[in-house]
C-alpha cells in the first residue's frame, strides 16, 4: 500500500496472499469476495468508505470467470455506485489465484 496527500494505492491483491483466502483458491466468486473483504478491512483501518474507491483493476486468470468475478464484485458496493474498473486477463497470477485486485481510493 502506498498513501499519497490524496490517495490511498492498494496493489497486487490476491487471495493466496492471506491464510484465510487460501480456503478459497479455485473459486473464483470466493477469492474476489476474500479479496474485497481484505480491501474493506484496510480502509476501515484508513477510516475510508467504499464510496472513496475511483478506480479499480481486476486480473483474472482466465476472463472466461468475468461473470462470477463480477456478481461477487457488486456485493461489496452499496447501490449503484462503483468505482471506474478495468478487467483484464492475466495467466499466472501469484499462488495459483485466480483474480488479483488493485485499487485507487480518495482520502
Amino acid at each position: 500500500m502506498v498513501l499519497d496527500d490524496h490517495y490511498a494505492f492498494l496493489a497486487g491483491l490476491v487471495a493466496a496472499d492471506f491464510p484465510d483466502g487460501l480456503e478459497t483458491l479455485g473459486d473464483v466468486a470466493a477469492e474476489t469476495r476474500a479479496v474485497l473483504a481484505v480491501i474493506g478491512d484496510i480502509l476501515d483501518e484508513l477510516q475510508l468508505s467504499r464510496d472513496n474507491m475511483v478506480k479499480v483493476e481486476v486480473h483474472l486468470s482466465d476472463l472466461a470467470d468475468f461473470d462470477a468475478m463480477d456478481a461477487a464484485y457488486r456485493e461489496f458496493f452499496n447501490g449503484d455506485a462503483y468505482p471506474a474498473r478495468t478487467t483484464t486477463e492475466s495467466p499466472g497470477l501469484f499462488g495459483g489465484s485466480k483474480v488479483e485486485i488493485t485499487c485507487q481510493v480518495r482520502r
